[in-house]
């Protein structure tokens, strides 16, 4: 009697980690798999999904199932946002992510849209209007080479940005030192944030958007970002396929 899937998933997922099929490569064919371990295709079939879902493959259309690239980028924490990179190295969040990772960027990695919006109950509640307010809506994706890795989505009061570079559509970020720059020059330095996370599985438009494979749950970023006497100034919704970052922070204990 043959094995069953997950003990098959279990054969192939070590012989990914021990690096008999390395980031890129292809698994042999389903029907090869299925002769060398004295299995059914549909047995294959199983464990390949069970694989996909935990990120470890996803299937190309005329390649076949291809390894993904491990280890995920570093998406950094506090030190992503320090003064010391936007304000006076003129480098914006995802810039210093890319820079800790050991990986190129270019301006050009961030595509942007700009409009007049309604705000929603959330955005509403976050930046203390009413329902039905305007707000602009900035709403970034941003990939690294041709691959998605998230969506970012900031809302503002329009008296707070009219005027500025974080109206303008143009690909890339709003200037040297991005969004917190050219709040800062409106009188509005950002000064402490909020950041909330969770995760849950993607929307069509989500795996669309960024490209997911089969199974692959997003992690939903919620960000509050304030003036040193605690006026919100903006409010932000970010999308990242889970499998593409590593959440890495570090902070001093409270007492």
């Amino acid at each position: 009697m043959g094995i069953g899937y997950r003990e098959l998933a279990d054969v192939l997922r070590d012989a990914i980690q021990r690096g008999e099929y390395p980031p890129g490569s292809t698994l042999p064919k389903q029907d090869e798999i299925a002769q060398a371990h004295e299995v059914n295709i549909k047995t294959v079939r199983q464990a390949i999904r069970l694989l996909e879902a935990e990120g470890l493959v996803t299937p190309v259309r005329r390649r076949g199932t291809v390894v993904r690239q491990r280890p995920p980028m570093k998406r950094l924490g506090i030190e992503r946002y320090a003064k010391s990179k936007w304000k006076f190295g003129g480098l914006v969040a995802f810039a210093a992510d890319r820079e800790a990772s050991g990986r190129e960027w270019k301006p050009t990695d961030q595509t942007q849209q700009v409009r007049l919006v309604e705000a929603d109950e959330e955005v509403a509640a976050a930046l203390g209007l009413e329902i039905g307010a305007s707000v602009y809506e900035r709403a970034r994706l941003v990939k690294e080479g041709d691959t998605p890795t998230h969506t970012l989505t900031s809302y503002y009061r329009p008296e707070d940005v009219e005027g500025t570079p974080l109206v303008d559509p143009s690909p890339g970020p709003a200037g040297r030192g991005g969004g917190f720059a050219v709040l800062a020059l409106q009188g509005l330095e950002p000064d402490t944030m909020t950041e909330t996370f969770y995760a849950r599985m993607p929307t069509r438009e989500e795996i669309e958007q960024l490209q997911l494979p089969a199974g692959e749950p997003v992690m939903i970023l919620h960000r509050k970002t304030f003036t040193r006497d605690g006026r919100i100034v903006e409010f932000a919704r970010g999308v990242h396929a889970a499998s593409r970052f590593s959440w890495t922070y570090t902070f001093k204990i409270p007492d």
